[in-house]
Formats: C-alpha cells, structure tokens, sequence
C-alpha cells in the first residue's frame, strides 16, 4: 500500500466521519470548494504536460493552445446541442481515465488491450456506484442537462451489468497477470470503502471523496514526477506556479457559472457539464503521459 493510497483511505473514513456532522447543504459547499481547488489544480497543466511530451516538435506553443481550446469548444457545443451525445461521451471517457489512473501504477508492465479494456471497465464501476447509490440527484441532474427522465431501473440495471463485465474481465486478467492477482485482494478492499462511502454520502460529496483523494492527487503525484523526476514539495510548488493561470481561469469560468444559474440543481448541472468540458482535452493528455 502506497504512501498515496493510505492518504486515500484515511480520508474516505474521514469523509464518513464528516456526514454525520455536515448537512447536505454543507457536505456540497465543502465539496465544491475541494474540487475547485485540487480537482481543478490537476488538470490545470495540461499544456506544461503536452510541451513536455513533445508530442509534435514542429507544433509552436501558440497551435496547440489553439487545439486544445477547440476541444473544449467542440464539447461546449455538444453540450448546447447533443446534450445526451455530450453526457455520454463524458461518463465514458471519465470511465476510461479514473480507471487508467487507479490501475497504471498496478499494471504498469502490462500494455495489452484487456488491460485496457479493465481499466475502462472498472472506471465505469466506480461511476455506477456512485449513481446507484444516489439515484435520485442522478435523476435531477441528468434531467437539468439533457431533458431526459431517467429510470431508477435503467440505473440499477446499467450497475448488474457493469458488474458482470467486470467479473469477466477480471477473471480472464487474472489468469494472465500476476500483479492482478497479487493485488486483487487490496483492490476488492478499496472498491468496498468507496461502496460504503457513497451509499452514505450526498452525491456532491461522494463524487467530490473520490475525485480529489483517489482520483486528483494521485495524478498531481505522476505528474509532478513526470515532468520533474519526484513529487518532493519543491517540485509541487513548480507545478503549482506553472498551472496557476489556468486554474485561475477555470475558476472565474466556474463563479461565472455559479451566478448564471437560477438554483443548486442548475448550477450542479452546469457545473458537471464545464467539467466534462475540461475533461476531454485532459484525457488525451493523460493518456499519452501514462504510454511514455
């Protein structure tokens, strides 16, 4: 168990902790106000990470800024037009990305398709969980961004099959992997704490537990040593001053959000879809990390 994960756990427990103190309206205060901050922060450098990657050495700095807002352009119009395209795009692609940063340390020599395809699997898991056990503000939500009525059956069925999946795939890994195998036990532990922490918790809440200690910092921590050898706090105070204009940019993007929307249902709904916004671009970034 890494230094990380044990941040992880601690933390979880101590979300718990906190929903017998907080009300739901504090719990999405206290939410929002993480995610603003970490949650932002470890997207915030994408444009660091792709110069580093040097994808393309003839691209000028100017052009790939100029991509990567496309992107997020591309998935603001889809989210203006093609709202149920735009939500689904998003689930999968999260899907895809927590799982690939949960696993990669894990399966770090294994590059084959079925790890990848467990990887996306598993993302998913953690999504449906977190949507079974908080269906009703799922229902809200989705609604407020799509205009689609969703079925608490259609929920709880999409998790049964997630499950099976996952169990296929699982079981074919773990005749293939020994690190899964190795590990299998300590991850069934993981996904049990984050089960019990969402069905306890508000989805804001729940959401926001995962995203920051098991999602967001993690991925500060391979960037950080990515890009300067170590994640010692030196080199987290050189990511922090490189990513703080954008972090501040998407900050004044989401206070604008906030004052544009007319309750706490829209604001969750247009905050989630800015979120996706951000996610896209960020995703193909992550992924081309992870492969070098």
């Amino acid at each position: 168990m890494t230094k990380i994960t044990k941040i992880s756990i601690i933390t979880s427990f101590a979300g718990l902790w906190l929903t017998s103190y907080l009300s739901i309206e504090y719990q999405t205060i206290l939410g929002f106000l993480l995610i603003f901050s970490f949650g932002i922060l470890h997207g915030a450098n994408d444009l660091v990470l792709i110069n580093q990657l040097n994808l393309e050495k003839n691209n000028q700095f100017l052009k790939i800024i100029a991509v990567y807002l496309l992107v997020i352009a591309i998935s603001v119009v889809l989210f203006t037009k093609l709202s149920i395209v735009a939500l689904l795009l998003f689930i999968i692609v999260s899907g895809y990305h927590f799982g690939e940063q949960h696993w990669q340390g894990i399966l770090e020599n294994e590059n084959s398709t079925l790890n990848k395809v467990f990887q996306f699997v598993y993302g998913l898991l953690i999504l449906n969980l977190l949507f079974f056990f908080n269906s009703n503000e799922v229902i809200k939500i989705v609604f407020e961004i799509t205009s689609l009525y969703l079925n608490i059956v259609l929920i709880n069925s999409l998790l049964a099959l997630n499950l099976v999946f996952l169990l296929l795939i699982g079981f074919m890994l773990y005749q293939k992997s020994i690190q899964f195998r190795a590990a299998l036990i300590e991850q069934l532990f993981y996904l049990l704490v984050l089960a019990v922490l969402f069905m306890s918790s508000s989805l804001i809440w729940g959401f926001t537990i995962y995203f920051i200690f098991w999602h967001s910092i993690p991925s500060l921590n391979d960037q950080i040593k990515f890009l300067y050898g170590d994640a010692a706090i030196s080199n987290f105070k050189k990511y922090l001053k490189t990513a703080f204009i954008y972090w501040l940019v998407s900050l004044i993007g989401i206070i604008v959000l906030y004052f544009y929307s007319k309750d706490m249902v829209i604001f969750d709904a247009l905050f989630f879809s800015f979120l996706a916004s951000i996610t896209f671009p960020h995703f193909i970034v992550m992924i081309k990390m992870y492969e070098k």
